[in-house]
């Protein structure tokens, strides 16, 4: 029997909730939303959220302001802001195979295998494509159409008054 290990190449959880994070923060520009509010809206739990704003914080792709009145927003207008970038500064890795790894393989085609370079190029080509979209695309925002095969999300700025 036939058994799959693994999972299919896929952004994590921390990636898509990175990504909502600033679709979310984009469709309200200028305006400081805290992480609490953001994490109701899309059932995102809250410590995880705030890690996540933490290290974007720390990257310089939000804007944090502690306190009372404080709250999140874009550090950069959403058109310098390219998702190939957040998607690399957020995913660890992309281990479509497990030869991707820098741990010892027990794969038999090691060291003479086309595939793991088919892959390699695929994943390169994906990041590459995303570094052409930039935020604004998502959210319809900014000059011209969206960039052929993006669909605007607009449900983000219409989540919250």
């Amino acid at each position: 029997m036939f058994t799959q290990q693994g999972s299919p190449m896929r952004l994590t959880d921390y990636t898509d909730y990175a990504l909502r994070l600033l679709m979310h923060l984009g469709g309200h520009p200028g305006k400081l939303i805290t992480v609490r509010e953001i994490a109701g809206i899309h059932g995102i739990s809250r410590n995880h959220l705030t890690k996540i704003a933490h290290q974007l914080g720390a990257l310089g792709v939000l804007r944090t302001l502690r306190g009372r009145a404080g709250g999140i927003q874009l550090a950069r207008p959403p058109e310098q802001i390219m998702l190939g970038s957040v998607i690399r500064m957020t995913e660890p890795d992309f281990q479509m195979v497990d030869c991707f790894s820098a741990a010892p393989s027990n794969c038999l085609l090691a060291g003479r295998c086309v595939l793991k370079g088919l892959l390699a190029e695929a994943t390169a080509a994906f990041l590459e494509r995303l570094d052409r979209v930039p935020l604004s695309a998502l959210l319809g925002i900014g000059p011209g159409p969206a960039p052929e095969g993006v669909h605007l999300l607009s449900f983000c700025r219409t989540l919250t008054p």
